[in-house]
């Protein structure tokens, strides 16, 4: 199998800080390799120097001669004139080249020009680039195509930018935490797209059921060193135990062969002076090995949370409204001790909204909500740590928010014991807050959320910017925890793993309630899916033969072909104004046409589908 990257004692540190140190892999030909680390261990970094964007301190790499890469940044820039079509056409990629060649050959009627550029699409199959471009921007909830970019947001950026990576056709693709900013439906698409296409792939994600449906190889960096796995996230996760397991097991042999060698080095010089000089460097050697700790969380903690009555949050009969779109109507509920309820929908549904009004960020149109006086609310917010807090130390900043942890029973943690359970070690607790990395300062958001004791968490996509590993930990946490968990996530294997409830938001501000996770609301709408569908053969098997001798007339035949066209156009027009209406982009005159536009189309749609079946009765 060829060789598409080749990495050789790859260094990269900042300041006095190591992120990998003289790492070396290869990733070969149609291979889907995910990369796995703690937040603030180099994943990043790694990838910027692989695509040009840093520079390595020492090491080199090699690509594969004339393969095309593409690469999805975190945080990506657009040149902000034009619309999305344009930005598309515009990148620099072979495909797009080779039609706006072929446009311009006609453009100038250049019959050898034009043959050329011709033969140059048959080869990259791109005549319907153009229709391709709009099917994957639908994809990902980009259906205003000749929006400009300069008005998107933050998210719908970010899908643009992983539109034209994936439109690109790129041979070696690179993408950073790619399904951040999308919501299921996209993530079940791009996770379907990615695992049928021969490209070959490297990724940073925290999407434990992406990653494995869709990667075949791991590679881990860990102790400043990469490691590589031949197979998927199970395999990953027993092989790294099994590797941690014998690292200290030899660690734990080297302290003990350490005090021997200790005794030895204590005696007199003179005493040693003959010996053997290998020796004395192989203590040196010896002394390094046994001074290493393994950076892997090793408490074992329950967490119970402050006390709580009888009355946690009940909300009556609420409902909200933002211009003529309802986000929620009519809902009531009353949580219980101990609950763990996930929120499921689709981006622009008003998940984030419902938390706001439960912490009474903003206020209802209709009911009320109360609250009861013992509850103790901890909300993580998807906004972090405030910039003018970053001139302050890691063990500053926490033990601001509390010196010790009460975590019930008589039992209490030291602040640093809980930073260290949530992967921030003791030589990470005098680093200032600005040196940390995104995801840390995230993870550090949460710890000084949770370090308050709360016992009624609400988790604002708790799982953006947090690695793997800190998501295990948080998993362990919530599932330990003794007060009630609300939280909005797009993580469904966090979802799978936290959850034993579901508040599922449906159109129309309906929210309804699914005892179970994830994978179990998953199993019943297929399950109903299927029954819906044998319920409509079975309706058609039976359905008796019409005996009524009166046919079409020719009239009726035009009406029943022109409905037939009609009901296509109107369904057409519908799902559009769906798109338009998850994609929580609105402009306020656009949104109160639509909204008004809606009603009316469903009723249009439910009389011609009415007047339909009555024609194909006769037919």
């Amino acid at each position: 199998m060829a060789e598409i990257l080749k990495v050789e004692n790859l260094s990269k540190a900042y300041g006095n800080k190591t992120l990998f140190e003289a790492v070396s892999f290869v990733i070969n030909e149609k291979e889907k390799v995910a990369l796995i680390a703690k937040n603030g261990t180099g994943k990043t970094s790694l990838l910027n120097i692989l695509t040009g964007k840093d520079i390595a301190d020492a090491g080199k790499f090699n690509l594969k001669n004339q393969i095309s890469v593409g690469f999805l940044e975190q945080e990506p820039e657009f040149n902000n004139s034009g619309t999305l079509i344009e930005q598309v056409l515009n990148s620099s990629d072979k495909v797009a080249i080779a039609v706006k060649t072929y446009e311009k050959a006609v453009l100038n009627e250049d019959a050898e020009s034009i043959q050329k550029a011709a033969d140059e699409m048959d080869r990259l199959e791109a005549w319907d680039f153009e229709h391709e471009i709009k099917t994957v921007l639908t994809k990902l909830k980009l259906t205003e195509f000749n929006k400009s970019v300069q008005i998107l947001s933050g998210g719908q950026k970010k899908r643009l930018a992983l539109a034209v990576a994936i439109l690109n056709k790129p041979d070696f693709l690179i993408l950073d935490e790619p399904t951040n900013h999308l919501d299921f439906e996209m993530i079940e698409w791009l996770e379907d797209y990615i695992s049928k296409s021969s490209l070959t792939l490297l990724l940073v994600t925290h999407d434990r059921y992406f990653l494995d449906r869709v990667c075949n190889v791991i590679l881990e960096i860990d102790d400043e060193k990469v490691f590589k796995y031949q197979g998927n996230y199970d395999y990953f996760l027993r092989k790294r135990n099994e590797r941690i397991e014998n690292t200290q097991a030899e660690i734990s042999k080297a302290k003990s062969l350490f005090k021997t060698e200790l005794k030895w080095m204590n005696r007199q010089p003179q005493a040693r002076a003959t010996k053997a000089k290998s020796r004395i460097d192989n203590f040196y050697k010896l002394q390094e090995k046994a001074g290493k700790n393994i950076d892997d969380k090793t408490f074992d903690i329950e967490i119970e949370g402050k006390r709580l009555g009888k009355k946690l949050i009940d909300i009556y009969n609420v409902s909200k409204t933002f211009g003529k779109m309802k986000i929620i109507d009519d809902f009531s509920y009353k949580f219980s001790k101990a609950e763990k309820i996930g929120i499921f929908g689709n981006n622009g549904v008003g998940k984030s909204t419902f938390l706001n009004l439960i912490t009474e960020t903003i206020p209802t149109d209709v009911g009320s909500i109360e609250k009861g006086s013992t509850v103790s609310i901890g909300y993580f917010k998807q906004s972090s740590i405030d910039k003018e807090t970053e001139d302050i130390r890691l063990i500053d900043y926490i033990k601001n928010t509390a010196e010790i942890v009460t975590l019930g029973k008589n039992r209490e943690m030291s602040a640093a014991q809980f930073a260290e359970y949530f992967l921030f070690p003791r030589s990470m607790h005098y680093n200032y807050l600005s040196q940390l990395s995104g995801g840390e300062k995230r993870r550090l958001y949460l710890l000084g959320i949770l370090m308050k004791n709360p016992n009624f968490l609400i988790l604002d996509e708790p799982t953006n910017d947090l690695d793997i590993m800190t998501l295990a930990v948080l998993e362990e946490y919530l599932n330990k925890f003794t007060g009630t968990v609300l939280f909005v996530s797009h993580d469904r294997f966090f979802i799978d793993a936290v959850a034993d409830m579901l508040f599922v938001f449906e159109d129309d501000g309906k929210i309804k309630k699914f005892p179970g996770n994830y994978s179990d609301y998953n199993r019943y709408l297929s399950e109903k899916n299927k029954e819906i569908e044998k319920t409509a053969e079975k309706k058609q098997k039976e359905k008796p033969k019409s005996t009524n001798s009166k046919k079409l007339s020719y009239k009726e035949k035009k009406e029943f072909e022109e409905l037939g066209k009609e009901l296509e156009e109107l369904n057409k027009e519908k799902k559009e104004i769906d798109l338009y209406l998850q994609s929580g982009n609105y402009e306020n005159e656009e949104l109160e046409k639509k909204s008004k536009r809606l009603p009316e189309l469903e009723k249009i749609l439910d009389e011609k589908e009415m007047r339909w079946l009555e024609l194909s009765e006769k037919e």
